[in-house]
């Protein structure tokens, strides 16, 4: 992963657009990113992080923390944009956090939502955009890149903060370090994975165990007495034994159950016989008082039977001479009906002699027909005329029609040539349009070209005039300073001159008696030198040597600051005095400050009103060309239905003169016949003749129908006469009379069939012996017999009930027997399972016996992850240390707790193996580097091997001295073996001179800035 540019706006501590060219402080393998404390370098570093995973490292992401710059102006949005290489793909993400915004109308401001941005670089079509989603681009990130934001964090910013606290922590917090950067979560999860399985195989056992104890209460209940003698277990839940002694205090309770079974058979079998002798007798005394209930009521139903039998004998009369009446029936049923047709017929002729004329009135049949016939002959001969008028009314219908379609062919034709009379000038029109609108679209692309440069020509003026009063002020600083500086160079040599002139009295203050002079060796001291007045000491003269160094750096800084902003100054009179036209900008020499401000902002207005114009008129070349051949379409469209009218106008020339001959040798055929019938029309005749013709065939219908219904009457009552004295009556009309209905017929037929039945029952009751001999004996007690017989049956089943409750108590107790017995049986493979799960999970979890050394499994994990970081690390801290240190893992147990993540450093010089946490403050750096740099590779490999061209190292250097320093540089300087440039993020101002490509980072009140050191 190579970084090529960063672009921040309005974010942390930098209010404008600040941009980091990458790709120019990797030329050198090494770049410095200094400046002041709160400057911002941190923010570039955050600016990375939050471009390609959408949040800030550490607290700085913490809840109600704002991204948005407070030096940035309202209406100026924050914004990262961050240009790299990664997977092989050159790639730009872009992101917006959620922001508050002016609103577009009205005053306040409104919360911008957070928005991302992903675009791929093709080399054949440019910048292509990849996706607009958050989760979409962090997803797509995260899978190229390979690591988390933790690992990146930890891997690619190099904290080393957190590396020195790495070196003195514990084991734990070592843990927590590496199981974010190494993702040790799944073996985590096995850990938990396994102790779930241990506490579920123990809740399995403890089930089947409750299971063994519930069963066991519940043989207790369904034993009932026979479990008084042999109490259940007592035991609870995971004890052993309990199985066996469950399933022997069951077979105990089974026996006695099968004894008391074998008892209430016996009991049930002699309650048998008595409740069955009681029965046979209740039977007897049952059919003995049904029989002698059975005689007496044959009895009383025979004196019933002789009491009716004169009513019998009149319902037997009556219904034969129905049936005699029935005969008759036909007869009086056709008279009837002959009645009812011939009163239908007159009726029929009534109506339609009414109808007829006055003189067909009394007309007979045959005359009617006569006259029918006629009127049809005359009708036939009127279909030939009906024909010709049917064809005159066609001819009328269509002349109209082509009446209809020559005025609005007319209309169509007139329309198309007023239209085309106006078809040169409106293509002459629409032509100019578009070529006006081409050449706009050419004037507007020019003026885009000179817009851009003269923009940023006013920038550079603006910025120029602006630099003009820094300068100003820097160069009155600078002068300040250089005074500040003469004078204390001034009074530190003259209290140097005037402490070497008393030298002598400060060397006589420190004589001794006895001891030699520092000068002359004497150890004796006659005239010792004393200090006059004004005596200056050494303190006196060193503050002043110290406020004289201070003066200079002073003025060495103002000098460096009047530099830097007169470098500014000139680049920006350079890019002011850039010219774009040659009607603009005329020739101006090197001092020239270049056009003013006024005059470039004009030139910007007026450039951008004529470019905005230019792009209003190429905007409408599209509508032009539309507009041009939507016209010649229609001309074509206008000149093909000017043809086709003209086309269809001679067309009915031609058609309309047939017609008109047509028309009028109809009209000569028709004149005959209207004359001859005096109607308006041959149609209106042929209808009234049509509806004479049926009246007629009516009429003549009506009277045959009548005539046929008198002769059917007059024999329908010949057929009733003789019938009637063929059955015995001597009227018709006595025969109607005796008739029944079907009702009243069914009715005494049922009443002598019921009659007739029940004699015949009455006498085979008569003849039945039993009940004869029944009446004889003495009366039945079937109550007593009753009541021993309940009294049998109750005993019988009191014992049959003891039996099956003996039965179902016996299956219950097999039944929960045989679950007990499946239960032991199925728990068995389960705690066996348990046994096996519970010592891995305590193997895992660093509880078990056999672990020795009490280490868990995510903790055995990321112990090998540990010697393969202190290995990695040593081949580079080896250098920074001259050979003498080596970093080495180990995995002895320290002060009672778990082993597994202890990290020595081997001194050769002693050949001794120490905690990293005795190590001194520049040790402690160096050592964390070289981890640090060491964890990226494991991390790095760990992650997929994908490549980490750019990484940045936080502070830390001030530690070292000279010759570690140089040793440090010198491993850092051999990444560039493998094409990595690494940013070193520091204070210390030694740097500056070592490393000679730098980004400084500039605070202002306004807001922070970048520079570039190439």
């Amino acid at each position: 992963m190579r970084l090529h540019r960063l672009a921040v706006t309005a974010f942390g501590p930098f209010g404008a657009t600040q941009e980091v060219d990458f790709d120019a402080l990797s030329t050198g393998g090494l770049f410095l990113l200094h400046g002041p404390t709160g400057a911002g370098k941190t923010s570039v570093l955050d600016a990375v992080c939050y471009a390609l995973y959408g949040a800030v490292p550490g607290a700085r992401q913490s809840p109600g923390a704002s991204l948005r710059s407070d030096h940035a102006p309202a209406g100026l949005p924050t914004e990262v944009c961050l240009e790299l290489t990664v997977g092989g793909r050159r790639l730009e993400v872009t992101r917006s956090p959620a922001q508050p915004r002016p609103k577009k109308r009205g005053d306040g401001f409104t919360l911008e939502k957070a928005q991302s941005r992903l675009r791929v670089h093709d080399p054949e079509h440019g910048w292509q955009a990849l996706s607009k989603s958050h989760q979409e681009i962090g997803e797509e990130l995260t899978q190229l890149i390979g690591m988390s934001r933790d690992q990146f964090c930890q891997v690619v910013l190099l904290p080393q903060g957190d590396f020195a606290r790495f070196l003195r922590a514990d084991a734990e917090a070592r843990g927590k370090l590496l199981g974010r950067l190494f993702d040790t979560r799944r073996f985590a999860a096995v850990e938990e994975r396994l102790a779930e399985l241990r506490r579920a195989a123990e809740a399995q056992v403890r089930a089947g165990d409750e299971k063994i104890l519930a069963l066991t209460q519940r043989i207790a209940q369904a034993a009932g007495p026979a479990a008084a003698g042999a109490p259940a277990p007592d035991a609870r839940p995971g004890e052993p034994g309990l199985a066996g002694a469950a399933l022997q205090w069951a077979a105990v309770a089974r026996s006695t159950a099968g004894e008391h079974r074998a008892i209430a058979d016996r009991f049930l079998a002699g309650a048998q016989e008595r409740q069955g002798a009681a029965r046979r007798a209740l039977d007897e005394e049952r059919e003995r008082a049904r029989l002698q209930q059975r005689y007496e009521e044959t009895r009383a139903r025979a004196a019933a039977l002789e009491q009716l039998r004169p009513e019998r004998d009149r319902c037997r009369e009556r219904l034969e001479r129905a049936r005699r009446a029935e005969r008759v029936a036909p007869a009086l049923e056709l008279r009837e009906e002959a009645e009812r047709a011939h009163r239908t017929a007159g009726d029929a002729l009534g109506r339609a002699r009414k109808q007829l004329p006055p003189d067909l009135v009394d007309a007979s049949a045959e005359q009617l027909t006569e006259q029918e016939r006629r009127l049809r002959q005359e009708l036939g001969g009127l279909e030939s005329a009906q024909r010709a008028e049917r064809r005159s009314a066609q001819i009328k219908g269509e002349r109209d029609r082509l009446e209809r379609e020559s005025r609005a062919d007319e209309a169509t034709v007139r329309d198309a040539e007023a239209w085309l009379s106006g078809w040169d000038a409106l293509r002459t029109g629409l032509r100019d349009r578009i070529a006006t609108a081409q050449e706009a679209a050419t004037r507007a692309e020019q003026l885009a070209g000179r817009l851009g440069p003269a923009r940023r020509r006013l920038d550079a003026a603006r910025r120029r005039d602006a630099l003009v009063v820094e300068a100003e002020a820097a160069l009155h600083t600078l002068a300040e300073a250089r005074e500040r500086a003469l004078d204390a160079q001034e009074s530190w040599l003259g209290l140097r001159e005037r402490r070497l002139r008393d030298i002598a009295a400060e060397l006589a203050a420190g004589l001794v008696d006895g001891a030699p002079c520092t000068v002359c060796g004497s150890a004796e001291h006659p005239a010792p030198a004393t200090a006059g007045d004004g005596h200056v000491d050494r303190a006196t003269e060193e503050a002043a040597l110290t406020a004289h160094r201070r003066a200079e750096e002073a003025r060495t800084r103002a000098e460096q600051a009047l530099g830097v902003l007169r470098e500014r100054h000139a680049a920006a009179r350079r890019e002011a005095c850039d010219a774009v036209a040659g009607e603009e900008e005329g020739r101006r020499g090197d001092e020239d400050p270049g056009p003013g401000v006024g005059e470039l902002h004009d030139l910007v207005e007026r450039l951008a009103e004529e470019h905005a114009e230019a792009h209003r008129l190429a905007a409408g070349t599209h509508a032009a060309r539309e507009a041009l051949d939507a016209a010649e379409r229609e001309h074509l469209e206008r000149l093909r239905l000017r043809q086709e009218a003209e086309r269809r106008t001679a067309a009915r020339l031609s058609l309309r003169e047939a017609l008109d001959a047509e028309q009028a040798g109809l009209e000569r055929e028709l004149a005959g016949v209207r004359g001859e019938s005096g109607a308006g029309s041959v149609a209106a005749y042929a209808n009234r003749l049509t509806d004479r013709v049926a009246l007629l065939a009516a009429a003549a219908d009506a009277v045959r129908a009548e005539q046929e219904a008198a002769r059917r009457r007059k024999e329908a009552d010949d057929r009733l006469s003789d019938a009637a004295f063929r059955a015995g009556f001597d009227t018709p009309q006595a025969a109607a009379a005796a008739l029944l209905d079907a009702a009243a017929h069914r009715g005494l037929q049922h009443r002598i069939d019921a009659w007739q039945a029940e004699a015949a029952a009455v006498a085979d009751r008569r003849a039945e012996q039993d009940a004869r001999e029944a009446a004889e004996a003495a009366p039945a007690q079937p109550a007593a017999a009753q009541r021993a017989y309940e009294e049998a049956d109750r005993r019988l089943r009191e014992a049959a009930s003891s039996l099956a409750a003996a039965q179902e108590r016996c299956a219950e107790l097999s039944r929960l027997s045989r679950q007990a017995a499946d239960e032991v049986r199925r728990l068995g493979p389960v705690r066996r399972e348990h046994e096996q799960v519970a010592r891995l999970a305590g193997l895992a979890a660093g509880t078990s016996a056999d672990n020795e050394r009490k280490m868990r499994l995510e903790a055995y994990v990321l112990a090998a992850r540990l010697e393969q970081v202190a290995a990695a690390a040593t081949a580079r801290l080896r250098r920074m240390s001259s050979g003498r240190y080596t970093l080495v893992h180990s995995d002895a147990r320290t002060g009672g707790r778990r082993a597994g993540l202890g990290l020595h450093v081997v001194d050769a010089w002693t050949g001794s193996e120490r905690d990293t946490a005795t190590l001194s403050g520049g040790e402690t750096f160096f050592v964390s580097l070289a981890l640090a740099l060491g964890l990226a590779d494991v991390v790095t490999e760990e992650a997929g091997g994908v490549r980490l061209d750019t990484l940045f190292i936080d502070e830390g250097f001030g530690s070292l001295d000279d010759q570690t320093l140089d040793e440090v540089l010198d491993v850092l300087d051999s990444l560039r073996e493998r094409d990595r440039s690494v940013g070193i993020v520091s204070h210390v101002a030694d740097l500056r001179r070592r490393i000679p490509v730098r980004l400084e980072v500039v605070k202002d009140r306004h807001g922070s800035s970048v520079r570039h050191r190439l």
